[in-house]
């Protein structure tokens, strides 16, 4: 029996006659469905044209109306951002729980290759963070080996992202460079980041990829 990575409850898994018979591989959910009908899917239908907010109608949200154009360039994000997102990433990201990435593996797996971009880049932690995290939280879901793309300029951040308010979000300089021998001249990139907020990070990151030759640049989150 497995255990809810979430809640730790006995997760039961009830098998119908024909799905015996057919020698399917089992697929052992990971998450019980009491928290996961806790996350709520984003309808890419009526989304944000631009960032991938959940709203009514696929027209850019009032946020994305202040942005400048910056080129061929918008977000795709996943679920919403709510209180069982917000606490997934408590225990993921900031207290390092490395098993929940199993959580949306697959679900960012399958997005990546749905999108049949032709380079996927992942946005970049410091390496101060990385040392004391142990990991990138989007690597982890992804699992596989990524072209490095993009660096931070910075080795450490004087004030993490996740301890700013909005305004001080969007005043924030450009934290990127590329890394050395990255070609990107008439590629379409995909560019996967865990949470599109105000928009400032992921437009830093497509802005320089857009300088830099990409053909355009498609952000995916898993939250907004």
């Amino acid at each position: 029996m497995l255990a809810c990575l979430l809640c730790h409850n006995i997760i039961t898994t009830k098998f119908t006659l024909p799905w015996i018979l057919s020698w399917q591989p089992v697929m052992r959910p990971v998450v019980c469905s009491v928290c996961w009908r806790q996350f709520v899917r984003i309808d890419r239908a009526t989304a944000c044209s631009k960032c991938g907010r959940a709203q009514k109608r696929p027209q850019p949200c009032t946020d994305c109306q202040w942005w400048p154009e910056i080129g061929p360039f918008h977000n795709e994000a996943l679920f919403e951002y709510n209180d069982a997102m917000h606490d997934y990433f408590q225990r993921y990201k900031f207290q390092g729980d490395y098993q929940l990435r199993q959580v949306f593996a697959k679900i960012m797996q399958q997005a990546v290759v749905q999108r049949c971009a032709e380079i996927c880049l992942v946005v970049p932690v410091t390496p101060t963070t990385l040392q004391t995290r142990g990991f990138n939280q989007v690597a982890g879901w992804l699992a596989a080996p990524l072209a490095p793309g993009l660096m931070t300029q910075a080795t450490a951040k004087s004030v993490p992202q996740s301890k700013k308010d909005r305004q001080a979000r969007l005043r924030t300089p450009q934290p990127f460079k590329m890394a050395p021998n990255t070609i990107l001249a008439g590629r379409r990139v995909l560019l996967v980041d865990d949470i599109y907020t105000t928009g400032r990070t992921m437009r830093h990151a497509a802005t320089l990829l857009l300088e830099n030759g990409a053909k355009s640049v498609t952000g995916l989150t898993l939250a907004r």
